[in-house]
């Protein structure tokens, strides 16, 4: 059993997927398996991982029809023994010291979650590059090569969660800004397994993260706040966020609304929902009903009504708790004639 089940979901990512890889094999933790689920990926990728899993008896391959990335996690988890987990995207990659930075922490400090972050440098550089037309393949990150002593990296532990998690954006004058867990990727978290086994994600959805992290929050986990940037996160320049219908954007958005506020009115604390509801729910109805100025047909618009009806039917749009989110309860409203 290793102390790292990292499960890296796969899907026509045969250009980005031998450097994700080699990510993990370059790890200075050695105690792990990657459980890397081709997800019926037509192109080169089930070849590739071929090679690596013949490379590495830790790589393991698990393949199934297509279905989607939280349907990939969902079996990648099945097949995890690790005590811990880490999520990896197939076209991104990690610093070498992540794994044994992440679990050193956990391990000293008792958490069931060690928080780190992306290079926010390196994304921006990328977008840059390809709105200039230059190469975007071959760049490397310069903190890659950065080396930590982790007896001097400065962290925060906390048994509270909602105190540090959030989709707000908060000014550089705040003394929590620092520390705080910004924004819902799965996949700037180390994960105590016991603590998300029986999470899963909602097959066939769009931002599927939201959902599941608001659920994971309600488990009161302790947290070890690391913000180094361990991560390193590639745009999807031509996927599935950018290229899909803003149809399609805006009811995963009111679906994974809908989910996390039916767990929040059956298990949360009156402290928890305030903290869910002024920290991420209103950012994601903003977000959400933002979509309506890009649908074009009435039948888009029927759709898009019948989303914000079901989630004011069932109380979601309840308790907004800034100027701002008070203007878009009473814009939804009205665009739900109500």
């Amino acid at each position: 059993m290793p102390a790292i089940s990292i499960i890296i979901p796969i899907y026509n990512v045969e250009k980005y997927l031998r450097r994700c890889l080699d990510s993990v094999l370059n790890q200075t933790f050695q105690d792990w398996q990657a459980i890397c689920v081709n997800d019926g990926s037509p192109d080169n990728s089930a070849a590739i991982l071929e090679e690596y899993a013949k490379k590495d008896s830790r790589i393991v391959v698990v393949s199934k029809e297509n279905g989607g990335l939280s349907d990939a996690r969902n079996v990648g988890m099945k097949h995890a023994t690790g005590d811990y987990i880490l999520y990896l995207d197939s076209d991104d990659f990690i610093h070498p010291q992540t794994m044994e930075i992440a679990y050193s922490l956990a391990v000293r400090d008792g958490s069931d979650i060690v928080s780190f972050t992306y290079d926010r440098i390196y994304r921006p550089q990328l977008m840059v590059r390809y709105k200039l037309g230059l190469d975007t393949d071959n760049v490397i990150p310069r903190r890659l090569h950065k080396k930590y002593d982790i007896s001097k990296i400065k962290t925060r532990v906390t048994d509270d969660v909602f105190e540090y998690a959030t989709e707000r954006t908060h000014n550089k004058f705040n003394p929590k800004r620092k520390w705080l867990i910004k924004h819902c990727q799965v996949w700037k978290n180390l994960y105590k397994r016991e603590l998300i086994a029986d999470i899963p994600f909602i097959k066939g959805l769009l931002f599927e993260d939201f959902p599941w992290w608001s659920r994971v929050m309600l488990r009161n986990p302790r947290v070890t706040i690391a913000p180094l940037p361990l991560y390193f996160y590639i745009p999807n320049f031509g996927g599935i966020v950018l290229s899909a219908k803003q149809l399609r954007i805006m009811q995963s958005l009111c679906a994974g609304i809908a989910d996390a506020y039916g767990a929040y009115v059956e298990n949360a604390t009156d402290y928890q929902m305030e903290k869910w509801n002024s920290n991420f729910k209103w950012y994601f109805i903003r977000w959400a009903f933002r979509k309506i100025k890009y649908l074009e047909s009435d039948a888009d618009f029927a759709a898009a009504r019948k989303c914000f009806s079901e989630l004011n039917q069932m109380g979601a749009l309840s308790n907004p708790p800034y100027k701002w989110a008070v203007q878009t309860h009473d814009e939804i409203m009205k665009f739900i004639g109500k």
